[in-house]
């Protein structure tokens, strides 16, 4: 799968607190290793023709590609791509490999969402002495945000998840229902299918993290202020409290589907029509057409549903950077790597074989747009997608110990999908849970 195309699982509490406890720590330590004297395109270019070798750590499975046509065009230097985990497993081992200060690469891949606390914990090179200033407006606005914070650029963007309605168009046309355009509609499309077919559903969730964050995200709520140690978490603001409305009646009216996402379940749903839509990341194409072959033709794009009505705004939902952890031993054939991979030739590489880009260049290309997807019936599905990442609201930030408060989702706001207990209870609960873990760890909370 390519980045979070699958549910924010839930993750091991030990090993999340263990990540946040060494990088706070590492707030306090000296600052071996930092990278703050300027490096020159004359001193990378010259690290490519002298050559070596660099260990990459990722999981996005394009990446193979790229790595390949960099060696070929770099042919003294040897690219040693290596799987060390997805997600949470992959920053575990990390964290391990920069505290024994033994076997970190040059290369990891990090997801936007957990990006901040790697840099909070000063384990990452600051890309500003490389000049990736010079990349400002490289890169849509949600993902280039994402890989900024304290000031700096800790990382480049390798790929994004502007968000779209995918829709079962011939179960739709079936039940006569229109395709919904605000939030207000999509819940009375899920009442309008649910008493046609008791069978069917508008969309599936059992509690998701990243779905939950993302419509917050796009109503515009900012519930999360970071300002180096200093956090604010209030998940009653305006955006979270219209995600909790809305999808408090869909709950409610039992009209969406108790099914898992990624379960065998749900790509059955996905596959017969009792799950008629997804609101989801642009990367969702390559999962469909893999994991429900049988639907091709029926399954068409369109804009996400608006919060308020004749608006265009749009949030991310995944994707990830490719970053340099200090300690690696070859931060500028590392950062030649990156470049190469995340803003030079490797981009159209991965967009060729499935990635969905970060770059405004490859958004806004002809070949791009034009494409036409055999699965959605013909439609050229990248024109929503790249409208989608144009609109991603601006101002977004994640926790710098998100990876924890995602951990205990299913513990807090997850409730509210299993009792009676209402969500904005649940939001309250997640919140009240984060904000102490901050604490404990040595952050400043309010």
């Amino acid at each position: 799968m390519f980045t979070n195309r699958r549910a924010f699982l839930r993750t091991a509490a030990l090993a999340t607190a263990a990540i946040t406890t060494a990088a706070l720590a590492a707030c306090g330590s000296d600052d071996s290793g930092d990278t703050t004297t300027p490096v020159s395109a004359d001193q990378v270019q010259a690290a490519l023709d002298k050559g070596g070798s660099i260990t990459v750590w990722a999981w996005e499975p394009t990446l193979k590609q790229a790595v390949a046509a960099f060696e070929a065009k770099y042919p003294k230097v040897k690219v040693n791509l290596v799987n060390a985990g997805t997600g949470n497993d992959q920053y575990t081992a990390l964290q391990n490999a920069v505290a024994a200060g033994s076997g970190v690469p040059d290369v990891a891949q990090i997801e936007y969402y957990a990006l901040p606390q790697f840099a909070l914990g000063k384990s990452l090179t600051d890309l500003t002495a490389f000049g990736a200033g010079e990349l400002d407006g490289t890169f849509t606005p949600g993902p280039w945000s994402s890989v900024k914070t304290g000031g700096g650029t800790f990382g480049l963007p390798m790929d994004s998840g502007p968000m779209a309605l995918f829709y079962n168009k011939e179960v739709f046309d079936k039940h006569k229902i229109e395709v919904p355009t605000t939030w207000d509609e999509y819940a009375a499309a899920a009442k309008k299918l649910h008493a046609a077919d008791p069978k069917a559903y508008i969309t599936n969730d059992t509690g998701d993290a990243g779905f939950t964050t993302s419509l917050i995200w796009q109503a515009g709520g900012k519930p999360f202020a970071v300002d180096g140690t200093n956090v604010k978490i209030n998940l009653a603001d305006e955006g979270s409290a219209k995600f909790a409305g809305t999808w408090q009646k869909l709950l409610s009216d039992k009209l969406v589907a108790p099914v898992g996402s990624w379960s065998d379940g749900w790509y059955k749903g996905l596959g017969d029509g009792s799950i008629a839509t997804l609101v989801i990341g642009a990367w969702m194409p390559a999962n469909l057409e893999s994991g429900v072959p049988g639907a091709k033709g029926k399954w068409r794009v369109a804009p996400m549903p608006q919060w308020t009505a004749g608006a265009s705004a749009a949030a991310e939902n995944g994707g990830s950077s490719l970053a340099i952890p200090k300690a690696g031993p070859n931060n500028a054939l590392a950062y030649a790597f990156l470049k190469y991979a995340t803003a030079g030739e490797g981009v159209k590489i991965r967009v060729d074989n499935g990635a969905f880009p970060a770059t405004t260049a490859e958004l806004k290309s002809a070949e791009f747009l034009g494409k036409e997807f055999g699965y959605f019936g013909g439609q050229k599905a990248n024109e929503i997608f790249a409208k989608s990442a144009a609109d991603v609201v601006p101002g977004w930030s994640y926790l710098p110990f998100q990876v924890y408060a995602n951990s205990i989702f299913n513990d807090t706001v997850g409730q509210a999908y299993v009792t009676d207990k209402p969500l904005t209870d649940g939001l309250k609960a997640w919140q009240d849970a984060s904000a102490k873990y901050g604490k404990d760890q040595g952050f400043t909370v309010g």
